[in-house]
């Protein structure tokens, strides 16, 4: 018995004498597996301008779903809403992993931008609304591209990548329904 009490001794105190540099080894090899990790400034402008511009386009897309007179002006916003919510969702998932909290509702400049064609009803919003998503997809495809091409982050590359496919549907499918509306006029819409 005294034998066993004091190798439980000794083994205690070893242990205990051992703690701090096993404590010290675990603190630097959790550093050195999860180093933090910083963006660069062309990175973060890149977050905030895509989350800003997405917010709004979802924004927009619900405003077209209610005020438009054309049927392809609402279903436009419908699917605006349904894939800027989408990308939106995966960005905000990208900057949660980076640390960054994103805006949840529109900076006054875009809740600028929501509220000028929201005065405007029937064809006269159909064709303002147009003309900013072409305008506005055309600066996104750019954005994006350039993202996806130098981004220094690898989680946003692949995410400008992957996107930038759809702004480029939906730069389409605004130039498309902008023309029809030209052409025809939305005065004279399916619905």
């Amino acid at each position: 018995m005294r034998i066993r009490h004091a190798l439980l001794s000794t083994a205690s105190v070893a242990l205990i004498a051992a703690m701090p540099a096993l404590a010290q080894q675990a603190a630097s090899g959790a550093r050195s597996a999860t180093p933090p990790h910083e963006l660069s400034q062309q990175d973060m402008n890149f977050i905030k301008e895509a989350a800003a511009g997405g917010l709004a386009e979802v924004e927009l897309g619900k405003l077209a779903e209610q005020k438009a007179a054309s049927f392809d002006v609402k279903q436009f916003g419908a699917r605006m809403v349904r894939d800027h919510g989408k990308a939106n969702e995966q960005l905000t998932e990208i900057a949660s992993k980076k640390g960054i909290q994103l805006r949840k509702d529109l900076d006054p400049q875009q809740a600028q931008k929501r509220d000028q064609p929201g005065q405007l009803r029937g064809a006269e919003f159909d064709r303002a609304y147009m003309g900013d998503m072409v305008k506005d997809h055309d600066n996104d495809i750019r954005a994006f591209r350039h993202e996806a091409q130098s981004s220094q982050d690898p989680d946003l590359r692949r995410f400008a990548r992957e996107t930038v496919a759809v702004i480029e549907q939906h730069d389409r499918m605004a130039r498309n329904v902008d023309s029809s509306l030209v052409g025809v006029g939305s005065s004279h819409s399916r619905r």
